[in-house]
């Protein structure tokens, strides 16, 4: 409304501005004088006005009957599209300006007004390939999905337009949750435009949400060659679908596929830890105790972990405890500042009953770094030098309230999982998991405080007497018995660990 009125106030402007000029120049004396030919020529000054403007338009007509002739020219010369191009000329700038227009329109966030300029320049240019293009992202930015549908189902007719068509579908229908479908268009994509960075991303992603673990590594090998993913990025993500892979086998019930996968997942990156574990319970099975050995000692050199030790102490589940401390050092002299490091060894040596030598090993980290472990550990030490109860009670206490250590946490959404998984839960974000303490500790899932029973295994220790207390004595002291449940398992536990 504010704008038609606008145009009207300018064009009464206009007239009035020109009625004043001409009624100046109808005033003003004198005029012009042209010679020629001892012929002399006086024109007022509205007629000189009229004859500069009619010698104007008189030249502009020249000029286009020079061009029409060039073009009869042409044509007569064998150009049989000279005359057509001559006509056509005017509607191809016509429909360039508007197909500008709309593309300034779809940059400005104009998508009512970009899909208004496409249809004008398509009825000018014919050129659907470029027309379309614009209308399909004007109309997905309007909210129009299904305009936008069809016009990308257009563009699929055109083989220079084709990845276009399906790129656009496919996102549509992850937006719309239909993965299946949407991988399909993936996988399409990605056979016209296998060096497109973008699809391969999306591609990726979607075969490992639907556990194509064999496409996925195909996928992932083409990104290398293209070289749009670095070579390390590589051998790490390729070692996490090889043991993706190897899980499969492992539940079809395939052993050996599944030990010489995982043992290839682990040569792929031997610090991936559920790799290292996975191939050394293979050499376990395959009774190479020496090889499972020399693979955990080679993550634990690149990050200590709770189900490396885990594993290490499977490899000879029946040795004693002193006989286990004695073995351990093999990981236990690499990285031993490492808060991993201190609270295995003062789990061992719990094991052993030499409670001195526990407290020695854990030093003060359940003040300096204190987890949900690490000060259990603290209760259970004190438990067994024989501290009173309240101490016992005032350490598990601090473990309620203390972070949980750390888990594995999805880079990407900060998601916490129980357990290592090749794709987040929560987000699907393909290989994100990362070992570290969460960021907000108090909502993080239990970690590794129950790491003792599997370590120790089925060492004996004097907790057996818990079992023996009566209901009255249970009921006198409850802290006492949650300590004894959390770090010294029953026989029975202890005969399913082993």
């Amino acid at each position: 409304m504010i704008w038609s009125f606008t145009k009207i106030l300018v064009f009464v402007c206009v007239v009035v501005a020109a009625t004043i000029g001409v009624g100046m120049l109808l005033e003003t004396s004198g005029g012009v004088r042209i010679s020629v030919a001892n012929t002399e020529y006086s024109l007022s000054p509205l007629t000189a006005l009229i004859a500069l403007a009619a010698l104007l338009l008189a030249f502009w007509l020249t000029l286009k009957l020079l061009n029409l002739l060039i073009a009869v020219f042409r044509f007569l010369n064998g150009d049989e599209t000279a005359i057509s191009r001559y006509f056509d000329r005017n509607r191809e700038r016509k429909g360039f300006e508007a197909l500008a227009d709309g593309l300034m329109a779809l940059a400005s966030g104009e998508s009512r007004t970009a899909m208004a300029k496409a249809a004008k320049a398509e009825k000018y240019l014919k050129r659907p390939e470029l027309t379309n293009l614009i209308t399909a992202q004007a109309a997905e930015a309007s909210g129009d999905r299904r305009k936008a549908e069809q016009t990308y189902k257009k563009l699929l007719s055109d083989e220079r337009t084709r990845f276009v068509g399906v790129r656009g579908i496919m996102k549509q229908k992850l937006d719309d949750g239909d993965t299946d479908t949407a991988l399909k268009l993936a996988e399409k994509a990605f056979a016209l435009k296998p060096r497109h960075e973008e699809t391969q991303d999306v591609l990726l992603k979607l075969q490992a949400g639907a556990e194509d673990w064999s496409g996925a590594r195909k996928t992932l090998n083409a990104k290398l060659k293209h070289g749009s993913l670095p070579r390390d990025v590589h051998r790490r993500r390729d070692a996490v679908l090889a043991l993706s892979e190897a899980k499969d086998v492992m539940a079809d019930g395939k052993s050996i596929e599944a030990r010489e996968a995982a043992i290839e997942a682990n040569r792929l990156s031997p610090d991936l830890v559920p790799a290292a574990v996975a191939a050394a319970q293979g050499y376990i099975e395959a009774g190479k105790p020496r090889y499972a050995t020399r693979v955990l000692k080679k993550a634990w050199d690149a990050q200590p972990h709770p189900d490396l030790a885990a594993a290490f102490a499977a490899i000879d589940p029946d040795e004693n405890a002193q006989a286990r401390i004695k073995r351990f050092r093999q990981l236990t002299r690499s990285k031993p500042d490492h808060p991993e490091t201190k609270m295995l060894l003062a789990e061992l040596h719990i094991a052993a009953e030499d409670f001195p030598e526990a407290r020695r090993s854990i030093g003060n980290l359940a003040e300096t770094d204190p987890t949900a472990r690490s000060v259990s550990i603290m209760a259970a030490i004190e438990r067994g030098e024989g501290a009173e109860d309240h101490i016992v009670r005032a350490w598990l206490a601090k473990a309620l309230t203390v972070s949980r250590g750390p888990q594995w946490v999805c880079d990407n959404c900060q998601h916490i999982h129980a357990s290592w998984a090749p794709v987040c839960q929560n987000c699907g974000s393909f290989d994100t998991l990362s070992w570290k303490e969460p960021p907000q500790a108090e909502t993080s899932l239990p970690s590794g405080a129950e790491m003792l029973p599997l370590i120790v295994g089925a060492i004996q220790d004097k907790s057996e007497d818990v079992a023996e207390e009566t209901p009255e004595d249970v009921s006198e002291a409850p802290e006492a018995e949650v300590v004894d449940a959390e770090i010294a398992p029953e026989p029975e536990a202890k005969a399913e660990a082993k």
